[in-house]
């Protein structure tokens, strides 16, 4: 989400102001009139892109999973595909990832810590297979970096530091945080740190 430079499509557009919108007032407190509102058409229009409110909060909470872990993949592909790649730059690669999301993405972090339970069982359970792929994939990665960290171990540093980078969203008081850049390599030396810690290194 955060790399595309095209230009957003209509849907996209309201996906991202109902994921605002929801972040901010919460999911029962928006009306699709609202929605509509913010990208300029009616709240009826909507119903041309979308079933309703549900559908688009199933499409961000498992869109967003979906996103962050084809994204994964492939940076772990492009490693493979360069050949040799030294496993801390592997790593380097997933958190700078992950960083992106938790900057460019704060509402979608908000929507799923507080509105996950709303979604069909069936767009639930899709969404919690998606980001067990994404944790696996990762632990894969820390225990390529470090060998003697043991699996339990390592899959629980790798959701401690998603605990961390996915603050963002509570820090947002002006002055709580330094630019983008400051704040992109604050989170990274961070992470990397916090699996270091966890590994004894």
């Amino acid at each position: 989400m955060a790399t595309r430079t095209d230009a957003p499509t209509r849907r996209e557009q309201i996906l991202k102001e109902a994921a605002r919108l929801f972040a901010e007032r919460g999911f029962h407190g928006v009306g699709v009139d609202e929605i509509g509102a913010a990208v300029g058409i009616s709240g009826p229009g909507l119903y041309r892109h979308f079933a309703g409110k549900d559908a688009m909060l199933a499409e961000l909470l498992v869109g967003i999973s979906e996103s962050l872990l084809t994204g994964a993949k492939r940076r772990l592909a492009e490693a493979d595909g360069a050949g040799g790649v030294a496993p801390g730059a592997v790593l380097d690669s997933l958190i700078e990832g992950h960083i992106d999301f938790a900057l460019d993405d704060r509402p979608l972090i908000t929507l799923h810590d507080r509105e996950l339970d709303r979604l069909r069982d069936a767009d639930r359970k899709l969404v919690r297979q998606l980001q067990r792929q994404y944790v696996e994939l990762w632990v894969g990665v820390v225990r390529r970096l470090y060998p003697d960290l043991a699996e339990p171990t390592a899959r629980s540093a790798v959701h401690s530091v998603f605990g961390l980078l996915n603050s963002t969203p509570h820090l947002t008081r002006p002055g709580s945080l330094p630019d983008r850049a400051g704040t992109a390599e604050l989170l990274h030396r961070m992470a990397r740190g916090a699996f270091a810690a966890a590994a004894g290194a």
